[in-house]
Parts: structure tokens; C-alpha cells; sequence
């Protein structure tokens, strides 16, 4: 019976939205690229889209059928938000409050984090299409917190 009840709790924590995965697990069989989310420890950086900061790496560069998760090491609230279509980082924050509810599980999909309180984590994106992907931080956008993504 305890045998039973253990392995219901160990099934109902897998099932439940934003519990880690196990070890090594991903929805592509691979490891999950953990994208490092703190403003006060990633200084400005030049890319080619433009200026980022507060993400490590600055642009991240991942296989097709791999997925990513970021967590917040920072003291601070932050959420890291697709800026679809763009292929520079816009002059201004294109975001609305809808960046603030976690929404997207794939990164050719509008996808946002949510917004990740300190040592919060967000849900895995499958990289699911080839592609570049800019993203951004709802209340640090010009910080400058942005970062990319260039799924191969």
C-alpha cells in the first residue's frame, strides 16, 4: 500500500505544471538549456540584433528538438517574453500585460515566462522550428534585459 501511495504522489507531481523534470529529462529525449535570468550579474553585451543584458548567454544556440528553461537567480521579478517577427531588438517595450501570465510551450509559438519571482523557474519550450528568436523582459526592457535564441 505504501508502494501505491508513493508512486500516485510521484505520478501527480510529474502532471503538475512547472514541476521539474527528471534528471536529464526533456520533451526532445536531451538535456534542457537552462538560460541563467539576472539582471544584476549580465552586464550589456553586443550582439548582432542589438544591445542585451540580464540573460547568460546573451544568445543562446540549441539544436532543433532540444528544449530550454529559464530560471531567475536574480532578487528581482522578471519574465523573458518572445518580441515576435523581429529581427533587431525593437527601440521600445513591445509587451503588454499578457507577458505577465506564463503562456507557450513551443519557441516558434508566442511563448512568455510569465513573470519568475527570485529562484522561480519557467516552463520548458521545445525548439520545435529552425530560426532566430528575440526576447525580452515585461519590466526591464530597457535595461537593456533582452537576449536570443538561435535554434539550428
Amino acid at each position: 500500500m505504501k508502494r501505491f501511495a508513493f508512486a500516485c504522489a510521484l505520478l501527480l507531481c510529474a502532471c503538475t505544471p512547472g514541476a521539474m523534470p527528471a534528471q536529464g529529462g526533456s520533451s526532445g529525449g536531451g538535456a534542457v538549456t537552462t538560460i541563467d535570468v539576472n539582471l544584476t550579474q549580465h552586464a550589456p553585451t553586443q550582439t548582432p540584433q542589438g544591445t542585451s543584458a540580464g540573460y547568460a548567454p546573451a544568445i543562446t544556440t540549441v539544436p532543433v528538438g532540444s528544449a530550454i528553461r529559464f530560471t531567475n537567480s536574480d532578487g528581482f521579478a522578471h519574465t523573458a517574453t518572445l518580441i515576435p517577427n523581429a529581427t533587431s531588438f525593437p527601440a521600445g517595450s513591445v509587451f503588454d500585460a499578457s507577458a505577465l501570465t506564463q503562456k507557450g510551450s513551443a519557441i516558434s509559438g508566442s511563448w512568455t515566462s510569465g513573470t519568475m519571482s527570485a529562484g522561480a523557474s519557467s516552463q520548458i519550450l521545445t525548439v520545435d522550428r529552425a530560426g532566430t528568436y528575440l526576447y525580452g523582459c515585461f519590466y526591464h526592457y530597457g535595461a537593456p534585459m533582452r537576449g536570443v535564441i538561435v535554434a539550428q
